[in-house]
């Protein structure tokens, strides 16, 4: 998958209010975690992180991807009158219907000839909206175009330490439900267009993907719960990103040397450490953010995107590799020149 006249205009993340701690998590897991025998300091050792963000309480993924939104209209300079399309790709949603991107097109006060849907595709979703969007370009049938995402994680991870502290847990139990106070919150959104419209902007110039659907069961998400085999997911999502980095080596005539930044989708130390290792991603490449903002899902690769182009770690001309996976299993390989 090639694009030749696909600009990115603009990326924007919206950092949640709050900052909830490991060690916080683990005071209030006490009752269980004390009754277990489970040291105090797992959390934070086994997987690098130390905080994540939360919104306040009832706060809804829509929301947050309306603050991204916004700022990120305002930053690309473009007449939201001319946008073209909407695309929602958050885990998080207000209701199961209407879609959240239906919300955030109503926030925003988009005219009505924007079209406007959610795309679900795990933590690859913004991802998989950017592609949408810009075979939409590629092919004449908008100029402009906007993806968004807005996680909120407070509700699952109040959840599952009530669920957690009831006195029939067990160590499976927990062990089961422990991917899960690695999720953080935050939202992001990206502004896409017309290359001539744009000429001097980023370039997306493509990129790969690759299934791996006999993974499929490895994790299970609801609102109110997550279960992860998360050993085995780990193992699965490295032999497919082996994989699909073999594709883009031979379809995109990929050599990561030549890169200047490598984007990685975030789950945990751990993760981002194997992942770079099996890849043999250079580590000074890789800009990591989970030790603050844990795994945001879908919003991951673009808020770490956002950050490297705010603090101008990345510059005119970088050659930029979005390389991200989602359970199911799913993973993408995208390139953008900057």
């Amino acid at each position: 998958m090639r694009f030749d006249n696909v600009s990115i205009m603009s990326v924007v993340a919206a950092d949640a209010t709050h900052r909830l701690t490991s060690t916080e998590i683990e005071q209030r897991l006490a009752p269980t975690m004390d009754r277990l025998g489970i040291p105090a300091g797992m959390l934070e050792g086994l997987t690098g992180i130390t905080a994540r963000r939360v919104f306040d309480p009832g706060f809804m993924p829509s929301e947050a991807a309306t603050l991204a939104a916004r700022e990120a209209i305002a930053a690309s300079g473009v007449d939201p009158g001319k946008l073209g399309i909407l695309i929602n790709t958050s885990v998080c949603r207000d209701y199961v219907e209407p879609s959240t991107a239906c919300l955030v097109h109503g926030n925003l006060g988009l005219h009505s000839g924007c079209m406007n849907f959610d795309l679900s595709n795990a933590c690859l979703g913004f991802l998989s909206g950017m592609e949408v969007v810009s075979n939409m370009i590629e092919r004449g049938q908008i100029d402009y175009g906007i993806v968004v995402d807005g996680e909120n994680s407070r509700f699952i991870i109040d959840t599952t330490i009530e669920r957690l502290n009831r006195m029939d847990t067990t160590e499976q139990d927990y062990r089961d439900a422990f991917a899960t106070f690695t999720l953080g919150s935050g939202g992001v959104a990206m502004v896409l267009a017309r290359r001539d419209l744009a000429p001097d902007a980023a370039q997306f110039k493509g990129g790969v993907g690759v299934a791996a659907t006999e993974h499929s069961r490895l994790c299970h998400g609801q609102v109110d719960r997550m279960y992860t085999e998360t050993k085995a997911l780990l193992v699965a999502g490295i032999a497919l990103a082996k994989q699909t980095l073999a594709e883009a080596k031979q379809v995109l005539g990929w050599d990561l040397g030549t890169f200047d930044e490598l984007i990685l989708h975030q789950v945990s130390k751990v993760h981002t450490d194997k992942l770079a290792q099996a890849l043999e991603l250079d580590p000074d490449k890789i800009h990591a953010i989970f030790p603050e903002y844990g795994n945001v899902g879908p919003a991951a690769v673009p808020m770490v995107l956002a950050h490297v182009t705010k603090s101008g770690r990345v510059t005119k001309g970088d050659r930029v590799a979005l390389m991200g996976i989602g359970s199911g299993l799913n993973c993408a390989m995208h390139e953008l020149v900057w």
